[in-house]
């Protein structure tokens, strides 16, 4: 069959097509990492704001467990701002970030309810100390099966370094 002048090969549609689908997702990528950056830096400096309120208004625990909470929730943004990174430069999508991420929640989670517990102390409901140590306990759950899921993942991955290390 003859083509047309001009007309470009089926193989090479397809390059440009696929060239066109890389480009958008580069672009969405970059701008997702915008975004994460902003807000990371965002809350950041609403955690610090908080804390020097919260120090002048004579509650500092109250503004410490506030700094705790968005500190994690930065790490977790960071977190996720490193997996766009990756996901950028090699096009791939690798689980571990998202694991971590997973981890960096929950371990957020447990301390902030440890810290919201310490700050009522012991006026708080039964019902309410009850609904808290099962949210930890399940969060310990989540955080044992993270870990173990990235170990796996690791030992998947490097599996000459796993015998390296029992000889």
């Amino acid at each position: 069959m003859v083509r047309p002048a001009g007309e470009p090969e089926s193989g090479e549609t397809r390059t440009l097509i696929a060239r066109a689908f890389t480009l958008v997702e580069d672009v969405v990528y970059i701008g997702i990492g915008v975004l994460l950056a902003f807000s990371a830096a965002i809350l950041l400096v609403n955690g610090a704001v908080g804390l020097w309120r919260a120090s002048l208004d004579g509650a500092p625990l109250a503004g410490v467990i506030n700094l705790l909470d968005r500190t994690l929730l930065v790490l977790m943004l960071v977190e996720l701002l490193y997996t766009v990174q990756v996901s950028f430069r090699e096009h791939v999508l690798l689980p571990e970030p998202f694991l971590v991420v997973g981890l960096i929640a929950a371990t957020r989670r447990i301390l902030v309810v440890t810290a919201e517990f310490s700050v009522t102390g012991k006026e708080g409901a039964p019902e309410h100390f009850r609904d808290g140590m099962l949210e930890i306990a399940l969060l310990t759950l989540m955080t044992v099966a993270l870990v173990a899921s990235l170990l796996m993942l690791r030992r998947a991955r490097d599996p000459a370094k796993e015998v390296a290390s029992r000889s």
